[in-house]
């Protein structure tokens, strides 16, 4: 990742260090709303901090590279961690074909192809739909949030994770409202596991 941070950078990201711990934030924003074998995040997110600017420049200033180097740490974190030792699957939260067709990508699945150079693992490539183009979500409550993308993905064929343990990526968890949305759609898959792992959470 020096390409895009230098090594001292690096070292100084507020990484989470919640791998090993089944009672992290991200684990009990889901608690009793959905079943997650193990959830995570490599980095805190503040709102004026570097993880911020990080996530823009790769969201809306193009940086793909960036985007890709972020999964690689992603993908370090996750091969050392036990927890996610069992996952079959990546799968991308995805964006509505309009949306990811303005932006040129998903940022998401930069992220897969970034954990995937250092945790090699398939990913599920575009089995998850998002059918819905929801607004911003950037300044809503939790209620607007999960009001806003609960219709907003669909699963065409269920049959093709079957029995899978599938780890969703995602850029940034703010209330989950989204990674919930992403779960329902999930839901008619006969013996799924879902893990989650977030480049950042707020």
């Amino acid at each position: 990742m020096e390409e895009c941070l230098c090594a001292g950078c690096i070292n100084e990201l507020p990484r989470t260090r919640f791998h090993e711990d089944p009672d992290n934030r991200v684990e009990q924003l889901f608690k009793g709303k959905v079943e997650l074998e193990a959830a995570s995040a490599l980095l805190h997110f503040s709102a004026t901090g570097s993880v911020q600017r990080i996530l823009h420049r790769i969201k809306y200033h193009h940086d793909r590279e960036m985007g890709v180097h972020l999964g690689r740490l992603m993908g370090e974190d996750l091969a050392a961690s036990e927890r996610f030792a069992t996952v079959d699957t990546l799968l991308a939260v995805p964006l509505h074909k309009r949306k990811e067709r303005t932006r040129g990508y998903n940022q998401s699945e930069l992220l897969v192809e970034g954990i995937q150079q250092a945790w090699p693992h398939p990913s599920a490539g575009k089995e998850l739909m998002r059918v819905v183009r929801t607004p911003s979500q950037t300044k809503r409550g939790r209620l607007d949030r999960w009001l806003n993308v609960k219709e907003a993905f669909h699963l065409p064929d269920p049959e093709a994770l079957r029995g899978k343990h599938v780890l969703i990526i995602d850029d940034v968890v703010t209330t989950g409202a989204t990674i919930e949305g992403c779960i329902k759609a999930l839901r008619d898959v006969p013996d799924l596991r879902v893990s989650l792992f977030t480049a950042a959470c707020a």
